[in-house]
């Protein structure tokens, strides 16, 4: 398999209307992922080393969001939407080059299977022609029937054409088909538009290979593998599903998720053994978590890096850029943004962290937050080891706190603080005798007047 060339045509064209989005339908993400991005890993995973992706509505959105998760694909606009041949065509340029294994995919199926693609090429291998992917139903209807005979494929047939008899089969079709390279102009160029629509078939390959003499076959895959997105309710339920595959993953995998559909996982979420997930935790896209953190419960997490040991939350925020070393902890109800907290940190309660470095050791108090921006540009503030920063400080950057520092509570630090120096930044308290009843008596009597009038 390694030594055959193979080229993935993922046809993405479809208006999606159903979906009621300006957005074209493949681009809706499943797991922080766009569904197509989703069709393009699994071909990369099955050896497609080249991808050629079939676009019309949206084609400028689409061209710009494949730089992202298809780099090296090359894009082929179908100017009419004439059937799943015709779009297959549009690709010719690239299925021309003389690939070995063709594998023609849909934009809208994002739980494939690698292993489904890899079992056809590997009919392929064995001198198919023409290799389909099937599933099984106990409800077929809607969908089209695979005809076999003596264990060959011959013919794909839409419901609409079935016999009584054929409508009783339950072996369907996926969509999913893979063609010999050698083969596959010469059968597509060879399918008509003769029915009701008007519209190039794609399953009308089998039956043209079939007539040729051609070897002709069918793979099995589970149901999931062929399931399209139409709308917004199958985008939630195809969802549901990865979710539920990357859950048992991790599990299996020695993560301890308590609560395990309350959690939802990234497409790319790294995440080490031994660690404990508590309940409502959501993970974005570019969290690596190593092992042995305990990530407590309504826990938002995206972009960060988590080390060995760490402990986060509850309801904690940790954004794109927070760096998390060994034994770090970030608690309750604090953000933490573009910021590293060094070993054994300790950022516990209600406190903002942005543009950062704490020291570690350091011990961050209760409403502290880190003033990182003046409404034009970013500042960084740098707090070193082992310092001490009192509830409810801010401290204003650009600032540096060094080695064992103290802040006394309550203060706002515009200028950088020595190593072991202490600082405040707070007015002396007066207590005026009497002054609160004055106050009160006068706040009073002006709401008085106030409704009054």
């Amino acid at each position: 398999m390694s030594q055959r060339s193979c080229l993935s045509v993922i046809l993405a064209a479809g208006e999606g209307t159903r979906m009621k989005s300006a957005l074209p339908k493949v681009l809706h993400k499943i797991a922080g992922l766009p569904m197509v991005a989703h069709v393009v890993k699994a071909a990369e995973a099955a050896g497609a080393g080249d991808q050629a992706l079939v676009i019309g509505h949206g084609a400028e959105e689409m061209r710009k969001a494949a730089q992202k998760f298809a780099p090296k694909a090359e894009s082929f606009v179908q100017e009419k939407r004439l059937g799943t041949a015709h779009a297959v065509l549009a690709a010719r340029d690239a299925i021309s080059r003389g690939y070995d294994d063709i594998l023609v995919m849909f934009g809208d199926t994002p739980l494939i299977d690698p292993e489904a693609l890899i079992a056809a090429r590997l009919n392929l291998a064995k001198g198919a022609a023409v290799v389909v992917v099937g599933f099984r139903t106990s409800n077929p209807s809607g969908y089209g029937r695979l005809i076999e005979k003596a264990g060959k494929l011959v013919a794909i047939r839409e419901e609409k054409d079935c016999t009584d008899e054929e409508k009783k089969i339950t072996f369907c079709n996926s969509g999913l088909m893979a063609i010999a390279g050698k083969h596959a102009l010469k059968l597509l160029d060879q399918v008509g538009h003769k029915n009701a629509k008007g519209e190039y078939y794609l399953t009308d390959v089998v039956e043209i290979a079939v007539g040729q003499g051609l070897d002709v076959s069918a793979t099995e895959a589970s149901f999931e593998n062929a399931l399209g997105i139409n709308n917004r309710a199958e985008l939630a339920g195809a969802e549901g599903i990865w979710q539920t595959r990357r859950r048992r993953e991790a599990m299996l995998s020695g993560v301890t998720l308590i609560s395990p559909e309350t959690v939802f996982f990234s497409h790319d979420t790294e995440i080490g053994a031994d660690t404990i997930v508590e309940p409502n935790v959501w993970f974005g896209p570019g969290v690596k978590i190593a092992e042995g953190a305990n990530i407590h419960a309504f826990s938002h997490i995206e972009g960060a890096t988590i080390a060995s040991n760490c402990d986060v939350g509850p309801f904690a925020r940790l954004r794109p850029g927070a760096d998390l070393k060994q034994k770090a902890k970030v608690g309750n109800f604090c953000e933490v943004k573009q910021a590293t907290i060094e070993e054994g940190a300790k950022v516990n309660h209600l406190t903002y962290i942005g543009d950062a470095r704490i020291g570690a050791g350091a011990n961050i108090g209760a409403g502290t937050i880190t003033c990182n921006y003046d409404g034009y540009s970013k500042f960084f503030t740098d707090i070193g080891e082992g310092a001490f920063i009192g509830s409810n400080s801010s401290l204003v950057a650009p600032v540096t706190i060094g080695k064992g520092g103290y802040i006394a509570s309550g203060s706002v630090i515009t200028e950088s603080v020595p190593e072991d120096a202490l600082a405040f930044g707070r007015a002396r308290q007066r207590t005026l005798a009497g002054k609160g009843k004055e106050m009160r008596e006068r706040f009073a009597s002006a709401a008085a007047a106030r409704k009054k009038g």
